[in-house]
């Protein structure tokens, strides 16, 4: 058994012993101005103060409402509870006695549309005010105010309805309604309805037909055999191809620019997935506060479609700050300052700075700093690639090495297809360490080479589908003339369950080797290979695993196999509970031996939010090292991979 508090093993901090990362912390100052600020919210969560907005009701009438909803089962009672704004509002005043009867009358309007919904074509909806049903009311009722106005809401739900006939007219003959979930005797909602009709709109524009509508959608409800008919018409139109394509709303950013990275003036087959996937690709630009695409009503004289690119320009300057605690690691703080549209193109620069471990020592050297000049060029010679060159300078302090570096790289990205990637460039860096084999100083030039394919539903929270890369870095360290190379790949999988991937399964597998180098200690220790942290396997120290030599001092390894596996179940509409393991080994051996297998296991909490999900997870290492982490607390946005 090792001993981690021999000989070099000293060095470990304490802020290695327990959290590996930190939650990021975001400070919001509520100006003097503010006035009546009751309530402080952030995510939809109500941190402190009344949740309820303060509201002047002129002529203020208040009433009670009874909802009966007959013989409807616990979910339907539940969704015309909850579609019933009487009963939601009951303690909110309306304002005068037609406010009443408005709301009233819209109820009606919603709990139909629930009834319909649930495929309820039968059903009724009766509401009385004060007695008297609201159809039978004056233009301006008078109510007793004497006490709270009496509503009585009655719904008969009636029987549920099932599909009888169905029949596609016009372009849309010959389709088959199966695909789009419309089968004699099955289900019968209206959105299930509206949604196979504005399905089979999108397939009939899908085969190149920009001016297809629908011509007909009409729905028949039979009440003696408790079925529906249902007939959906279309007209194709046309094949066409995109035509010329016009900017609108552009300041500062070139209009040719725009029309050429959308990637639409290249007289393509029309293709609706083609014109979401231009608009996503100009917002994650980031210069523009809106992107709308509109289509033109009528075809060219050519008989092309013109298209129009509609672009709000946002603020292109920006900066900020960030703060992270963790009370093994300390804090740490960083700043950035950027501009989104440099000359025109939306070329981007940003600088920054972070410095970490303040408080977990007093020794201002064991602090991590970096700062970094980054620059990007999207639409580089041709619009699938993007140019980006990076100078970033470092001074690293993990518990098992000590390393200073500056480095510089430039490289390309090309897009191949909507799922591809293909990245090269070049990079060299001055690396100077302090570790199990001393102080050394390092020149290495690398040509960093790789690819992805980006299979995933969703980026930040996935439910199906994969995302898989692999990566060479050839390199050759000037200093002592060695010569050696990094390869590593990974692939992650995606499986969801239940009614709207109520449940989802995640895996990710990752491997890596380094060959080459006149052993270890020619290769510096910021491209040797370590595990640990928030990245690989939780509940360990970063880098804290790793091979230990005969002193008790990580060397790194030539070689890794990582291995998580995540049961992401959604509690509510927000949260999510997600138990997890990760399984890894470092080994010095161009392949893993497996000799030294690492596992850790946790659980983690998961918040929607519109740009991902937050994430809080908590673990533990199975198989701790001696003096080790006991814990991992690790927190970001996005699920952890």
């Amino acid at each position: 058994m090792r001993n981690e508090n021999t000989g070099r093993g000293q060095k470990r901090k304490l802020r290695g012993a327990g959290t590996a990362a930190a939650l990021a912390g975001v400070l919001l100052l509520a100006p003097p101005l503010a006035g009546n600020a009751y309530a402080f919210k952030i995510f939809g969560i109500t941190l402190f103060g009344d949740d309820d907005d303060t509201v002047e009701v002129i002529d203020p009438v208040r009433y009670q409402a009874t909802l009966e909803t007959g013989n409807a089962d616990k979910d339907l009672k539940e969704r015309l509870e909850s579609a019933a704004s009487l009963i939601t509002d009951e303690k909110q005043p309306v304002s005068g006695d037609l406010g009443v009867v408005i709301k009233a009358r819209e109820d009606r309007d919603r709990l139909i549309a629930v009834l319909y919904e649930e495929a309820r074509y039968g059903g009724t909806v009766h509401i009385s005010v004060a007695g008297t049903d609201i159809d039978s009311l004056p233009p301006n009722p008078t109510f007793d105010h004497s006490h709270p106005v009496p509503v009585t809401v009655r719904i008969d739900p009636g029987p549920v309805f099932k599909l009888g006939s169905i029949r596609f007219e016009g372009d849309a003959t010959g389709r088959d309604p199966a695909k789009y979930d419309l089968v004699p005797g099955g289900e019968a909602g209206s959105r299930l309805i509206l949604k196979a009709s504005e399905q089979l709109l999108v397939d009939i524009k899908d085969e190149g037909r920009p001016l297809a509508k629908l011509t007909q959608r009409q729905v028949t409800a039979d009440h003696r055999t408790d079925t529906v008919d249902v007939v959906l018409g279309a007209v194709g139109g046309p094949v066409a191809p995109f035509g010329a394509v016009a900017v609108k709303g552009s300041r500062s950013v070139d209009a040719a620019f725009i029309g050429r990275y959308s990637r639409l003036d290249k007289g393509g087959p029309y293709s609706p997935e083609q014109l979401k996937k231009a608009n996503d690709r100009l917002r994650e630009l980031g210069v523009f506060s809106s992107v709308t695409i509109r289509e033109a009503d009528k075809l060219a004289p050519d008989g092309s479609l013109p298209l129009t690119i509609e672009v709000s320009e946002g603020k292109h300057r920006y900066f900020g700050f960030g703060a992270e605690y963790s009370s093994i690691d300390g804090v740490g703080l960083q700043g950035y300052w950027g501009h989104r549209n440099l000359f025109g193109e939306a070329e981007s620069l940003r600088i920054e700075g972070k410095v970490s471990g303040i408080g977990a020592t007093t020794d201002l050297t064991t602090y991590d700093y970096s700062a970094g000049i980054i620059y990007t060029k999207p639409g580089a010679f041709v619009p699938e690639a993007t140019f980006e060159s990076r100078l970033e300078a470092k001074s690293e302090t993990p518990d098992v090495y000590e390393a200073q570096s500056v480095t510089y790289s430039a490289g390309i990205s090309y897009e191949l297809n909507e799922r591809d990637k293909l990245t090269a460039g070049g990079e060299v860096a001055w690396i100077h360490t302090d570790d199990a084999f001393g102080r050394n100083e390092y020149v290495t030039l690398s040509l960093p080479l790789g690819f992805e394919r980006d299979a995933r539903d969703n980026k930040l929270d996935p439910t199906e589908g994969y995302y898989a890369t692999l990566a060479a870095k050839p390199s050759y360290e000037v200093l002592n003339s060695t010569v050696f190379s990094s390869f590593e790949g990974s692939i992650s999988g995606y499986l969801g369950f239940g009614a709207e991937d109520g449940v989802v399964l995640a895996g990710r597998l990752a491997a890596g080797t380094l060959v080459g180098g006149d052993g270890l200690e020619s290769i510096p220790a910021t491209r040797r290979f370590f595990a640990g942290g928030g990245g690989s396997v939780r509940g360990y120290s970063y880098r804290e695993i790793s091979p230990y030599n005969s002193d008790d001092e990580a060397t790194g390894g030539r070689s890794y196999a990582l291995g998580s596996f995540e049961v992401r179940v959604k509690v509510s509409e927000n949260i999510g509970i997600v138990p997890f393991i990760d399984v890894g080994t470092v080994s010095t051996g161009i392949m893993p031996d497996f000799s030294d297998i690492r596992a850790g296991a946790g659980v983690g909490v998961r918040y929607a939010t519109p740009f991902g999900p937050l994430r809080l997870d908590v673990a533990i290492p199975l198989r701790r090292y001696d003096g080790g982490s006991q814990y991992g607390i690790y927190a970001g946005i996005g699920q952890a991979f």
